[in-house]
């Protein structure tokens, strides 16, 4: 342990959502993955929580853009920008004292989306980038131990992937990614009121409707809100009230989508590990998880136990933080070195 690692760094690089891990401190920082540009020039106006309350809310000069989609880099020189931003935020701008970083991704990414994840934090500052698949960090983060010999699935339902993964002994035994997430939650409910109300509501009316009343399950008591948005037929602003119980109809099939890779994991699962999740359950974060019913909605259709992590937003971060604390035991073929170009083993 030398005095240069106190400012070691753990990213969650979110669709939705950056999380800040600093080594000795915990998450230091959350803020929206969004960030406003001026068009013609490229100046950076905002970022994180100021540039999202500009979202649909812009001139024709000004850009408010999420530089990751699906969970994956979609404009790199703004998210190289943006990482540099929240690095400088945290660890300051001493040079002599470049932080490591930990940076998860979904699984499955390919090596150039890897690379480009890399280039971005290396350009933004990092001494040395290592990547950890976001389900292996969710479960450390969650508290499991992943390094028994035991099946342990999770399921890491973040803004812009899903990411489903059986984990023994240290490493993913078997994972898939899907992109279908909240931001396709958001899309549903949007897809839902045109059809269905005639209402053209925006993105961030879709996620107000998905945090207050969404529901993956039927509620003891239905909630209702006033939502506002254009009427299509009238072309005028417009309110209606809508309950709780249309969010199940509106959310029914990027459920469905998750709830299919759930089962096309369990259907490849070796028979001892299978016993193990039916034991210990399925294991939900990412800010997905918070969806109202979404334990019981899993556990229903997969007849297997289903539990939401205690804090699941902040599960990957956390994960990727007890990482840093302790890199040489937790890591064994769970962080991806580029360096070597092969599994931290050491």
């Amino acid at each position: 342990m030398g005095f240069l690692e106190f400012n070691d760094v753990g990213i969650d690089l979110g669709t939705a959502s950056i999380l800040v891990y600093v080594r000795g401190k915990g998450i230091v920082l959350r803020e929206p993955s969004v960030v406003a540009v001026e068009k013609i020039t490229g100046r950076i106006l905002a970022i994180g929580e100021e540039a999202r309350r500009m979202l649909g809310r812009t001139p024709g000069t000004i850009a408010a853009v999420r530089p990751l989609r699906d969970g994956v880099i979609s404009n790199y020189d703004i998210t190289e920008r943006l990482l540099h931003y929240f690095l400088k935020k945290v660890v300051g701008t001493r040079v002599f004292f470049k932080p490591r970083v930990v940076v998860c991704v979904p699984s499955g990414v390919t090596e150039v989306e890897k690379r480009s994840v890399i280039d971005a934090t290396e350009e933004a500052g990092a001494r040395h980038t290592y990547l950890i698949e976001e389900p292996i960090a969710a479960a450390i983060g969650a508290g499991i131990d992943i390094a028994e010999p035991r099946g342990n699935m999770v399921v890491d339902i973040g803004g812009g992937t899903t990411d489903v993964a059986l984990i023994s002994l240290g490493g993913a035994v078997l994972s898939d990614s899907i992109k279908i997430a909240g931001d396709k939650f958001d899309d549903a409910i949007v897809r839902y009121m045109r059809k269905k109300h005639n209402l053209l509501i925006g993105e961030r009316t879709a996620e107000e409707m998905k945090i207050r009343i969404g529901s993956a399950y039927p509620r003891r008591e239905q909630l209702f809100i006033e939502v506002k948005g254009r009427n299509l037929i009238s072309g005028l602003p417009q309110a209606i009230v809508v309950g709780s119980n249309e969010m199940i109809d509106a959310l029914e099939e990027p459920l469905q989508a998750i709830l299919e890779s759930v089962r096309t994991m369990f259907e490849k699962t070796p028979p001892e590990l299978a016993s193990d999740v039916a034991e210990t359950g399925i294991c939900l974060t990412g800010g997905g998880a918070l969806l109202y019913g979404m334990d019981k909605f899993v556990a229903e259709h997969t007849k297997v136990p289903c539990y939401v992590a205690e804090d699941p937003i902040s599960c990957v971060a956390i994960g990727t933080g007890k990482v840093l604390e302790n890199i040489d035991s937790f890591t064994r073929g769970a962080i991806y070195d580029y360096r070597r170009g092969e599994y931290y083993t050491e």
